[in-house]
């Protein structure tokens, strides 16, 4: 057995990824109270002031080590449930009731934080530096008013494995079938800069028993998914049901780390409005469809949890550029002067599924047909 091959299970990362990370929806956090969130091996305490500008601090107050997320609101400072001294949005200390003076570098770690889709988000940069203009997170167009439903949000802990896990799956076509249950019957990514991208075609197995009361079963369904940096992805989404209907939906595929073996993963998914689909009715397959993404996902985390870290993953031609994918997301884990040039150019892989159709078609196949034996 001298040839066979050894999994290398690689090191944890020494740091948590550079880019903005969506800590959720941004309205639930303006309810007047502040906010615990687990993220990059500390507790972060978000709030809204007076003017409803959401702020995001250290969890800790810097005095005595108080838990801010178990302060109280108190105008436009967090107070610390401790010795109540008040803390701002900017970080600096605002005020110390019982006290004639605020130290003057009385300051803890204000976190640079904006919104964009309804969503609240952070920057994280190991080395400090503020976030870069190129990478900011995109609008999606029309989504601040009526062209769309509202989101339906989910949010889920993974507790025993790193967020890379999720990052892999932007090149796996071949899991779509034997995890998801489809057929992927085209796949591409295209890598550029900050941005990776997965263009993807896929039907539904008809061997595998569905609860979707949409009679999805036979429609065709084109994604083209693009991480904007490390963590938060656009899948743009249309369901071509026939007869030149289609339903198109925008799914947020998203997480934070909680740390090296730990992360909140979300996904969220709001319904373009038409004819036939608008106001509740898009509402409601908003929830169906993000109710579907959340079954997949847990066949992911079910996989990941049970799974060998594994850096040097043996490969076949249809696997597509798992390496190329792990370079490009290792520019997100280096000091900006020693990121590779080859982590940012742009490539681009398209993955030949005639193989694995034919085989997946005539493995379907004999599914049905044992079924069909099978049945009184």
């Amino acid at each position: 057995m001298s040839n066979a091959r050894i999994i290398d299970p690689g090191q944890p990362p020494d740091r948590y990824a550079r880019g903005w990370h969506c800590l959720g929806l941004a309205e639930p956090f303006r309810d007047g109270k502040p906010h615990r969130i687990a993220a990059f091996g500390t507790k972060l305490v978000v709030w809204a002031d007076s003017h409803g500008t959401l702020n995001v601090l250290d969890g800790y107050c810097r005095h005595m080590g108080g838990d801010l997320t178990r302060g109280e609101v108190k105008g436009d400072q967090i107070a610390c449930p401790f010795h109540d001294w008040r803390w701002a949005g900017d970080g600096k200390c605002a005020a110390i009731p019982y006290a004639r003076r605020v130290p003057p570098l009385a300051r803890t770690r204000s976190w640079h934080a904006m919104e964009e889709n309804k969503q609240l988000f952070v920057w994280h940069d190991h080395e400090g530096n503020p976030p870069i203009p190129e990478q900011m997170i995109p609008r999606i167009e029309g989504i601040d008013g009526d062209a769309w439903s509202d989101w339906s949000w989910n949010t889920l802990l993974i507790d025993g494995a790193n967020c890379r896990e999720i990052i892999d799956n932007n090149t796996d076509m071949a899991h779509f079938f034997y995890v998801h249950f489809a057929y992927p019957t085209s796949f591409r990514n295209i890598f550029e800069g900050h941005v990776a991208t997965q263009i993807m075609s896929s039907k539904a197995r008809p061997d595998v028993h569905r609860s979707d009361k949409y009679n999805l079963e036979d429609a065709m369904l084109h994604s083209r998914a693009s991480y904007f940096g490390p963590s938060y992805m656009i899948d743009y989404l249309t369901n071509d049901l026939g007869n030149g209907f289609t339903i198109e939906s925008a799914l947020i595929n998203c997480h934070y780390p909680v740390s090296q073996t730990a992360f909140m993963l979300q996904w969220g998914v709001a319904v373009k409005q038409q004819p036939g689909i608008e106001g509740d009715a898009a509402l409601r397959i908003a929830r169906k469809f993000s109710d579907n993404f959340g079954e997949g996902f847990q066949q992911d985390v079910d996989i990941w949890l049970n799974k060998a870290p594994i850096d040097n993953p043996l490969l076949c031609e249809e696997d597509g550029p798992v390496y190329q994918n792990r370079r490009w997301y290792q520019q997100f884990y280096r000091d900006i002067d020693d990121i590779d040039p080859t982590m940012i150019a742009r490539f681009e892989f398209e993955v030949d599924t005639t193989k694995a159709n034919e085989y997946w078609h005539e493995e379907v196949g004999r599914n049905l047909a044992a079924r069909a034996s099978a049945a009184p």
